[in-house]
């Protein structure tokens, strides 16, 4: 045995502090080889575990020493099927684009010469970046309109979804872009069971109604989604926390929207009509009024519709006032009933 490993050996068995074979390679810089000083094997058998990051006797299994460093390739697949991506670094696509996603932007900063510039241009006339460009801005608008009004994320995610079926069946053709972007976010809040009105929407995305309408049909039509129904109950809670109304308040307009949703007279109305008078009735019946201008406000629509509703509703309170409404301790009372 060398002098090297005879002090190494010798070390090791004091106790000392130093750690002769903590080292990043089974041999040091002087290239003599390190022996396992437990075994003491002429033929060293040493492994390196990455796993752990130690360097391991393979005759024995003492750790030699620890916290190695791992110099293999990193190859990572971040291939969306089955398949060798030798992908050493980049981020798992984005199901929302199309192509790799791994193209390269030229900068038109050169210092004022002007051939980066033509480059720039040049590149950009590409379709494929074209159209990634189109479906990145739509995104971009679609998340800071529902941002505005405080949309929930899934909200969002169901809208861009949308909007790239709509794009990869070229449904946009001869469309406005405007009302596509709206209707994707009526459609996704629908089926996140947070409808909007088509009112609020046209206010959010400053759309035409009508083309809202027409945009949301055609998509609905096209691409086959479920787009569920707008009940009077969904709108209730919304439309209530707006008017700072409490829950005793809340909870008898919903009773009245399941009541009145079965007359004959108030079923074909829309659930905003239905909703609102309701909402009307309930707080004048609990001692806490709101005007139909301020729910006319809220839920965008007419105050004479409401009145409308109301004077239909008010027709028939005995059917309104069922022993849940006036139980005990509520502070609904029928003599607060405004005479239409």
């Amino acid at each position: 045995m060398s002098k090297a490993r005879t002090a190494a050996a010798s070390n090791t068995a004091s106790g000392s502090s130093k750690d002769p074979f903590r080292f990043n390679s089974p041999e040091d810089q002087w290239g003599v080889v390190l022996m396992c000083p437990d075994c003491r094997n002429p033929v060293p058998n040493i492994v390196e575990d990455f796993a752990s990051g130690d360097y391991l006797c393979g005759d024995c299994g003492l750790v030699l020493g620890d916290r190695i460093i791992d110099t293999r390739s990193e190859w990572r697949t971040f291939a969306n099927d089955e398949g060798d991506d030798p992908s050493r670094v980049g981020n798992a696509a984005n199901p929302l684009l199309d192509g790799d996603q791994l193209d390269t932007v030229i900068s038109r900063g050169d210092g004022g010469s002007g051939v980066s510039r033509d480059l720039n241009r040049t590149q950009g006339r590409t379709t494929a970046q074209r159209h990634e460009r189109n479906l990145v801005q739509a995104y971009k608008e679609i998340s800071a309109l529902c941002d505005a009004c405080a949309m929930p994320r899934t909200i969002v995610d169901i809208a861009k979804q949308l909007y790239k079926k709509v794009e990869d069946d070229n449904l946009q053709r001869n469309k406005n872009n405007d009302a596509i972007i709206a209707a994707c976010i009526f459609l996704a809040c629908r089926q996140d069971n947070a409808p909007r009105t088509f009112k609020e929407i046209c206010a959010l995305t400053k759309v035409d109604k009508k083309d809202v309408g027409r945009t949301f049909k055609f998509l609905k039509s096209r691409l086959k989604e479920e787009s569920g129904t707008t009940s009077s109950n969904d709108l209730i809670d919304r439309f209530c926390s707006n008017l700072s109304l409490d829950q005793e308040t809340k909870r008898i307009t919903k009773i009245f929207a399941d009541i009145a949703n079965d007359m004959e007279n108030v079923s074909g109305k829309s659930p905003v009509s239905i909703a609102s008078a309701c909402i009307y009735m309930a707080s004048h019946l609990t001692g806490n009024p709101r005007e139909a201008k301020d729910i006319s406000r809220i839920a965008g629509v007419g105050e004479a519709t409401i009145k409308t509703t109301y004077k239909i509703l008010y027709q028939h309170r005995e059917r309104l006032l069922v022993p849940d409404v006036l139980r005990k301790g509520s502070p609904a009372k029928e003599a607060n009933l405004v005479s239409p």
